[in-house]
């Protein structure tokens, strides 16, 4: 399989912080990688440099065959490159089913020529509304399609970003830490569903996870980060086993 996304001694500084030391990662077209480490360890960082919210100091970020590090995020999404954050960023005036629905590029009655004329964009916005539901079903949140994001717990608004991603139809999905403070059974169930959404339609993943006991029975590679910069990669059954992945989880 080719690399759709690739980071090529990509550096980010703050100051006289290194969050990113000449960091390097391929992930391939119909994969499903890990990205671990430490908290601090510069993987959010990472996600914001590739995603186009920071221009990194060096280096350079690849997708689809095309150099991407200095677009603007909005760019890089349109090209198919969805990500979620850390923590939620929703719309708390809408619904639930609204915040999904409003994810997905290119929708017509966006368009201000077309918006006044209902015929133009119903269908797509009923086909739209169809799929989020049945998402929402799919984890476990149908009944809270009208709710707003108030009523949500916070595992919820967590379960909610994700499926907010999935809906915007990307090439590649980052996923920041999408089973943090869910279920046990519920996060198992969203990563089957991932190796599903892989296998019928090639969708490719990138997923930060502290809970590497849900984490690396799903992924096919690993990366470990640690102090920004890669400390090691492999297999999941390599990974967990390196000493320097130990000594970094229960020293730093």
């Amino acid at each position: 399989m080719p690399e759709l996304l690739e980071t090529v001694d990509v550096a980010k500084y703050f100051g006289g912080v290194r969050a990113l030391d000449g960091v390097s990662i391929k992930v391939k077209e119909g994969s499903v990688i890990g990205l671990i480490g430490p908290n601090g360890s510069g993987k959010t960082t990472l996600f914001n440099v590739i995603t186009g919210f920071y221009v990194p100091e060096r280096g350079e970020v690849w997708f689809n065959n095309e150099q991407i590090d200095g677009l603007n995020p909005n760019e890089v999404y349109l090209k198919g490159l969805v990500r979620t954050f850390q923590i939620p960023r929703l719309f708390p005036s809408l619904t639930v089913l609204e915040n999904v629905i409003i994810t997905p590029p290119y929708q017509i009655g966006e368009r201000v020529l077309d918006a006044p004329f209902k015929k133009r964009w119903e269908k797509q916005e009923i086909d739209l509304a169809k799929k989020a539901v049945e998402l929402l079903r799919r984890f476990g949140m149908g009944k809270y399609i009208k709710s707003k994001i108030s009523e949500l717990s916070a595992a919820h608004i967590k379960m909610l970003e994700t499926i907010r991603g999935l809906l915007a139809s990307p090439k590649i999905l980052l996923l920041d830490e999408p089973a943090a403070g869910v279920a046990y059974t519920t996060a198992k169930e969203l990563f089957e569903y991932i190796l599903r959404l892989r296998s019928e339609q090639g969708l490719t993943f990138l997923i930060i996870e502290h809970r590497l006991e849900v984490l690396m029975d799903y992924v096919d590679y690993v990366y470990v980060l640690h102090n920004g910069r890669l400390l090691s990669e492999g297999k999941p059954e390599e990974v967990v086993q390196d000493p320097k992945v130990i000594e970094a989880y229960l020293g730093g």
